[in-house]
């Protein structure tokens, strides 16, 4: 495991050819052969910078396209003929979790794809008949639509929260399209059978909210105080990170999306049984209760101050076959990682790069 505070500065300005290759040459001279992926690269090439969290508020660049269901709005960062990393937000966050991320790798040469998920942002259905379905295999259909309608065939794929699930996804169901993955919180697919079974109460009571979404009531609590209640779970999530209300206000923003409500009641019902799932899916989701083994190079990362619900690392190693390592990054980082300490995330991304 690698114990990592996070960085004070790190390189970003390197091609990632070179970087590349001055990390095969390191690890040549010091005869180190990384199966496991053990070691932590930090890139050092003329022109080190400093990226604290909160140095970007605003991307150079959002667009939308038009991808299988949905039209999607995305944030965009790097050259057009750059390496492909696509990042995935969770709930209640947004792409600006990826705001100091995005041009970090940008400047390393990649581009950088950073979408809303369906009920974020700008993304809208493209069809009012269109089920409101939030289930854990359609997003990841979502991002592969994406990823067709961008002309991306392969990339790195990095996320926390629900973007990690749909990471894991993506690099379970279709390996030849995720290059490497860099997952916060690990191993995150599930079923609603496995989720038939109670935890003690002190692990329910971190899912309190999922209780609270199951009832009508709690439906139309989310739907008048969405903002208040995005406030609390950051918050809770992440307890020692002293965000401001613009930081907070960008992201709670997407949150007023039209379908945000529906989206976000009807992933945590369906997790625990209480909403169906579309039939056409039940092919993928069959594939992922059964748990698949993930097979493509991997980081997955913690926060040594992550107030969310998460498993304990050991307890997912074995579900990654290739070339794995496990991170926890020190200093408070709580469970948005990437806005927390994006040059740890962004290192992350670069060094499964090289794996």
């Amino acid at each position: 495991m690698n114990t990592i505070k996070v960085p004070e500065a790190i390189n970003f300005t390197r091609r990632r050819f070179l970087g590349v290759a001055a990390t095969s040459i390191a690890a040549a001279e010091l005869g180190i052969i990384r199966s496991l992926g053990a070691q932590t690269n930090k890139i050092a090439l003329a022109g080190a910078t400093t990226t604290k969290p909160g140095t970007h508020t605003a991307f150079a660049s959002l667009r939308q396209i038009d991808a299988g269901l949905l039209n999607v709005g995305y944030a965009e960062a790097g050259p057009a003929d750059g390496p492909a990393v696509v990042l995935l937000h969770g709930w209640p966050y947004d792409i600006y979790s990826y705001v100091d991320v995005a041009p970090l790798l940008a400047s390393a040469g990649y581009r950088v794809i950073v979408p809303f998920l369906r009920g974020y942002g700008t993304t809208r259905f493209l069809s009012g008949e269109t089920v409101r379905n939030g289930q854990q295999s359609v997003v990841a259909v979502d991002i592969i639509d994406l990823m067709d309608a961008l002309k991306i065939k392969r990339a790195i794929i990095g996320g926390f929260d629900w973007g990690a699930r749909t990471a894991n996804i993506i690099a379970a169901l279709w390996p030849e399209r995720c290059k490497a993955m860099v997952s916060v919180s690990g191993y995150l697919i599930g079923s609603p059978a496995a989720n038939e079974a109670p935890l003690p109460p002190k692990a329910e009571l971190a899912w309190w909210y999922q209780f609270y979404f199951a009832t009508d009531r709690g439906r139309a609590g989310y739907e008048k105080y969405r903002h208040d209640f995005a406030k609390l779970i950051w918050q809770t999530a992440s307890p020692k990170w002293n965000f401001d209300d613009a930081t907070f206000d960008r992201s709670a923003e997407s949150l007023n999306n039209p379908d945000h409500v529906a989206i976000a009641i009807h992933n945590y019902r369906w997790r625990i049984g209480l909403a169906e799932g579309e039939s056409k899916y039940d092919h993928l989701e069959k594939r992922l209760a059964a748990g698949p083994v993930i097979s493509v190079p991997t980081i997955t990362m913690e926060g040594d101050a992550n107030g969310a619900a998460h498993p304990d690392s050991s307890a997912y190693a074995g579900k990654f076959s290739g070339k794995y390592a496990f991170r926890l990054i020190k200093g408070g980082v709580g469970h948005n990682m990437p806005q927390e300490a994006p040059e740890a995330f962004a290192q992350a991304i670069i060094d499964v790069d090289a794996y």
